[in-house]
């Protein structure tokens, strides 16, 4: 499949452009990268988006601690102090996407909670009768005048000897 050619302009539509910016983006920070990797160079990298946010990249080798034996106490001192500040914004942003997170999941926790009680209403509604003078025994108290009869007759019915085993058992059981 061959690739069409783009004519170098200004895209119009707001999402197609965001979208384009975000793959070229990271088209171009994965090609620097690759760059400073596969031929040993120093690449740095500034890119400002139309909202003014800042994305960089830079390949020095001194922040992954390759070539600090040549640094004097200085230099490592403000390396030292650049990696702190670059660890606290990471910390911060992994902080407010936690928070984010966090929030986030009460909402959803708030809106199952609300729906689970609609639901729960929903059914009791169904199940309760719609005439309100019946008497309902609730599972959980036994009733006590329930007696249940449990013979087994074996054979056809309606034979003599079916029917003679069912007399005999009514009158051995009174």
């Amino acid at each position: 499949m061959v690739r069409g050619r783009r004519e170098m302009r200004r895209i119009e539509n707001a999402m197609s452009r965001q979208v384009t910016f975000s793959k070229r983006r990271n088209g171009l920070l994965k090609k620097a990268f690759e760059l400073s990797v596969l031929c040993d160079a120093e690449v740095a990298l500034v890119i400002f988006s139309a909202a003014g946010k800042l994305y960089e990249f830079a390949s020095s080798k001194k922040l992954c601690g390759g070539g600090v034996e040549s640094c004097s106490l200085e230099e490592l001192h403000d390396l030292e102090a650049e990696l702190e500040r670059s660890l606290s914004k990471i910390r911060s942003k992994k902080q407010r996407k936690i928070l984010q997170e966090i929030s986030e999941l009460k909402e959803k926790e708030s809106l199952l909670l609300k729906e689970n009680a609609l639901l729960r209403e929903k059914v009791r509604t169904q199940l309760l009768p719609t005439a309100p003078d019946q008497n309902l025994i609730p599972d959980d108290q036994p009733n006590g005048n329930m007696e249940v009869e449990t013979d087994l007759i074996i054979g056809r019915p309606g034979t003599g000897e079916a029917q003679q085993q069912f007399a005999n058992s009514s009158e051995t059981s009174q």
